[in-house]
């Protein structure tokens, strides 16, 4: 179940697919994927609509369970784990920020960064929630509640829940979608400035080659495999 070894390597993933549906209706989704990724470095898995790359994150983030193949991260073997050892084993390894933001509506912004490292066990949770929103420059936003803040605020609560438990692994999923240019790539510099802070290994998903630039090593995939590994 863990610690397979692979050196320095924080995600393993060998001759992963994916399929969708069954018998006539069955969908491939990912066609033998072979991935590993230095931990500590910065990934883009870049593609077109349809090509794949959400399902891997998916996979990559046990979201998703692969069809088949091995998907080794932070250590565990993620087909050997049930379903909830499979959430036990996400919480604080990797953190997740989504193109929606995805913030609890009736909870305050330090709420929504706080709340989920307290279930994970934190006795700490509320001054890392509140140290790491002022990080991000939301200091003066700990009592608001999402309406009450912009989509560029959402997206800095959101960042802040990802990084506050310090998780390995920090996977962006179209994480300026629903931004306007500018807040969009204000939004970028702040991720990157914070996983340069923290040391986590940042896998960003994206359809933009010019944010993809951004990260050290860009893969990109179409049609359910690796198309192209470019290390920068």
């Amino acid at each position: 179940m863990l610690n397979t070894d692979h050196g320095d390597m924080v995600i393993v993933a060998r001759d992963v697919t994916l399929t969708l549906g069954a018998a006539d209706a069955a969908t491939p989704i990912l066609r033998g994927i072979d991935l590993s990724v230095a931990r500590g470095t910065s990934l883009a898995l870049l593609g077109a609509s349809g090509s794949g790359k959400s399902s891997l994150m998916a996979v990559l983030s046990g979201l998703e369970r692969a069809t088949g193949g091995s998907v080794t991260v932070a250590g565990l073997d993620f087909g050997a784990l049930d379903e909830d050892a499979l959430a036990r084993a996400r919480r604080g390894r990797i953190g997740i920020v989504l193109q929606a933001f995805h913030l609890l509506p009736t909870m305050t912004a330090l709420e929504n960064v706080a709340v989920p490292m307290e279930l994970a066990g934190a006795a700490d949770a509320f001054a890392r929630a509140e140290a790491e929103l002022h990080a991000v420059g939301l200091g003066h936003r700990l009592g608001h509640y999402p309406a009450q803040l912009s989509g560029g605020e959402q997206q800095r609560v959101a960042i802040a829940r990802a990084l506050a438990g310090r998780p390995e692994i920090v996977f962006a999923d179209e994480p300026t979608g629903n931004l306007d240019a500018a807040t969009g790539a204000a939004i970028m510099d702040l991720l990157f400035e914070r996983r340069a802070v923290t040391g986590a290994t940042l896998v960003v998903i994206t359809h933009d080659a010019a944010l993809a630039e951004r990260c050290d090593r860009i893969v990109s995939l179409a049609d359910g495999r690796i198309a192209r590994d470019e290390t920068r």
